[in-house]
Parts: structure tokens; C-alpha cells; sequence
């Protein structure tokens, strides 16, 4: 599952990124223009868009997504209390709303209850190459018939490269996106994962751009 999550709020967005990291795939925007920029790239299966951001607020994000034929599930999270809001982003085509505070528990019930409602499920089988994939469900690749067993941090860092081909990818954004923050390796210890990739998938399919990033295609 895919879930893009725009939230202005540094230490809101940072604990939100963390909680839903853990369970599904997750790319960040900080406003409307990163959104619009990130959905050039792909698709995603939920929206998480706060209302009061900097620039365009959610609602007309939506309603400028809704105009492009745009129906992503969407999942409205606001400080506001009042059923103006509420009311206005339902009539946009929002398909949940949740106010500030809330529990991280109850936001993770929202997400379930929408991927139950629109049968959002994930892809568990992964076609790497015309002789290799990987099961995320099982953490394993089959090379030729042959079943290798990855390690979590291997098998969460490849998911992700998959989920993001062909997009540059820097250190940081793997770091964030695959480690928690009490535990953030060294760039050896990056390298030293993706040399584990590269030796089981193929050198080819994991790019260096020195400095910049990786590019998995």
C-alpha cells in the first residue's frame, strides 16, 4: 500500500512518518506543489493530506485532483473543529476525516478500515526479472528457482527501491524511509546492504550516481 502524506508540521510529520512507516510505504510532502510533483512520478493508493498547509490547503489540493479525474482514497487530518470543514471536504470527495490530537492508533484504524473499503492490497510478488522475484510477504527472492532468504533491513531497503524505480533515491531518503531515527546506520553501512542486493539481483540493477544517490531500474 502506498500512502503519500503531505503535513507542514515538522514534529507532527516526522511522528506520522515513523507510525505509518512501519506498516505500509509512505513518500512526504510538505505542501501542495511537492505533492503535485511527487504524483508525476506515481501512483498511490491513499492519500493523508492536512488541511492548513503552506500555500494551497488541502482542500483545494483535492478539489484540483478530483478536477483531473484524480479518486485516491483520501484521508483529511485537521486542527480545525468545527463541521465546515468536515461538511466541505466530504462534498470534494474525501473519504475520511480526522481531527488534531489524535491517537496514532486511531489514524491506523482509518488507513485499515479504507484499504478494506476500496480492496487495497498489497503486491506481494515481485517480478525483479525474467528470472528473478521477490516475496514480501516472506522476505525471500527466487533466483532460478532458488529461494534466498533477505534480512528485514534487506528486504524493506529492496521493497522500497521496487516501489521507487527509476526515481534518484539519496542516502538520506533510504535512511529515513527504511531505519528508525534511534537507530540510524553509517553510510558503510548503507553501501554494505545494497553490495548484498546487487550481489543477489544483479550490480546492474542498483545505480550509483556519486554524491547524489541510487537509482534502481
Amino acid at each position: 500500500m502506498q500512502i503519500l502524506l503531505m503535513e507542514d508540521d515538522a514534529v507532527l510529520s516526522d511522528i506520522l512518518l515513523d507510525y505509518i512507516a512501519e506498516s505500509y510505504s509512505v513518500d512526504y510532502a510538505f505542501n501542495s506543489e511537492e505533492v503535485l510533483t511527487l504524483l508525476e512520478k506515481r501512483k498511490y493508493d491513499l492519500f493523508i493530506f492536512d488541511i492548513n498547509v503552506t500555500g494551497k490547503n488541502g482542500l483545494e489540493l483535492l478539489e484540483e485532483l478530483r478536477d483531473y479525474s484524480d479518486t485516491t482514497p483520501t484521508i483529511f487530518i485537521t486542527a480545525y473543529t468545527d463541521t465546515e470543514y468536515l461538511k466541505k471536504a466530504f462534498a470534494l470527495g474525501a473519504h475520511d476525516y480526522i481531527k488534531k490530537p489524535f491517537e496514532l492508533e486511531e489514524l491506523g484504524a482509518r488507513i485499515e478500515n479504507t484499504k478494506r473499503l476500496f480492496n487495497i492490497e498489497p503486491t506481494k510478488e515481485l517480478t525483479i526479472s525474467d528470472s528473478i522475484s521477490f516475496c514480501q510477504e516472506t522476505n525471500e527472492i527466487t533466483k532460478n528457482g532458488i529461494k534466498i532468504s533477505l534480512g528485514n533491513k534487506d528486504a524493506l531497503l529492496l521493497s522500497y527501491f521496487i516501489n521507487n524505480a527509476s526515481r534518484l533515491l539519496s542516502s538520506e531518503e533510504l535512511i529515513q524511509n527504511i531505519w528508525n531515527y534511534d537507530s540510524t546506520p553509517s553510510d558503510a553501512t548503507l553501501r554494505s546492504h545494497i553490495r548484498t542486493l546487487r550481489d543477489i539481483i544483479g550490480k546492474e540493477k542498483i545505480t550509483t550516481l556519486r554524491g547524489s544517490g541510487y537509482i534502481y531500474e
